[in-house]
């Protein structure tokens, strides 16, 4: 594969690096750890990333079997090119920050557009839905835990968490600002 791997395709690979399975299962375990919090994973796009990772010999099927009238289900392993390749992104991803561009900073660079009092109103809003998700994210990280998850297979809902809590003190901050005239949207004239 000449491209760097793609969240889905990273995830089909770490599946795989537990043991051979088919999509299904894969798409069952995903869920289980809860990686679909840090991976946007649809039903196809799982499929289409196991299909791409075939073609690149970085998975092989192992074993094609029905039961019943089910559809045949394809069981995948990870082949040692892929395990190569998946860590290689790894050591990537862990040491090179990459630039992201998340829509919150392109509605701070352009807040102006809107009225200050409209502003407030609006960030207020994002507040309590900010508030709502962490307490969300931080009663799911706990029941993982208690399921006996381990904590390095958690790291990512700890960042999670963290940048939420980050931007939740920063909205607040920026509705208080707002709200006692701290911050105007009026450029101060040059002397």
């Amino acid at each position: 594969m000449s491209r760097p791997l793609t969240p889905v395709a990273l995830t089909v690979l770490r599946m795989l690096s537990d043991g051979p399975m088919h999509p299904y299962e894969m798409q069952q375990r995903i869920r289980q750890h809860a990686y679909d919090r840090s991976v946007k994973i649809t039903h196809g796009s799982l499929y289409h990333s196991v299909e791409r990772l075939a073609q690149g010999c970085l998975i092989e099927p192992v074993e094609t079997a029905r039961s019943g009238k089910r559809p045949e289900r394809t069981v995948y392993a990870i082949t040692d090119q892929g395990r190569e390749v998946a860590q290689q992104r790894m050591a990537e991803l862990l040491a090179e920050p990459a630039e992201e561009f998340p829509l919150l900073g392109t509605a701070l660079a352009f807040i102006d557009l809107l009225p200050e009092d409209e502003a407030a109103r609006q960030l207020r809003r994002r507040e309590m839905t900010l508030e709502a998700s962490l307490a969300a994210e931080e009663a799911v990280y706990e029941a993982l835990r208690k399921r006996g998850l381990e904590r390095y297979k958690l790291i990512d809902h700890e960042l999670f968490i963290t940048r939420k809590r980050a931007e939740l003190d920063l909205v607040r901050e920026l509705v208080e600002d707002l709200e006692s005239g701290r911050l105007t949207f009026n450029d101060k004239e040059a002397s």
